[in-house]
């Protein structure tokens, strides 16, 4: 089936890029790998040439935001070449912490280009009433 345009005579060229804002974004987000197990959640990207300095890490409302920049420049020169390279880009990837997720206590480490987000689940409820000590004011 062909889409075609408002006046329904010609096909509508703009059809393939539908949508090609969020592909691109998808492509370009730095890879990561989530898991848990029963003590903690983690959270591993990949960020190569970004310096620990331009990372920024934040959680807000249950949302664990990861987002930096990253600028990267490399020049060499001999008797008869030169050679210049560059590559600058902002990143922000956001996780939805699950319920039982301690984001107070949450660590975050970068080494080799890879950063792992650490964040410790809250201990289970014990299920159990526990007595409240009334006192004088």
């Amino acid at each position: 089936m062909v889409e075609s345009n408002q006046t329904g005579m010609l096909p509508n060229i703009y059809a393939p890029l539908r949508g090609l804002g969020t592909r691109l974004k998808d492509w370009l987000s730095p890879a990561s790998d989530a898991s848990s197990d029963d003590k903690a959640y983690r959270i591993t990207m990949e960020l190569p040439g970004v310096s620990e300095g331009d990372i920024e890490l934040t959680v807000d409302q249950g949302m664990l935001t990861v987002s930096g920049e990253k600028s990267e420049s490399r020049e060499d020169k001999g008797e008869t070449w030169y050679f210049s390279e560059r590559q600058f880009g902002a990143f922000r990837r956001s996780f939805r912490l699950p319920g039982d997720a301690d984001a107070d206590k949450a660590e975050a480490h970068v080494k080799d280009g890879v950063l792992e987000v650490t964040v410790p689940r809250k201990a289970p409820d014990s299920g159990q009433a526990r007595k409240i000590e009334v006192k004088k004011k």
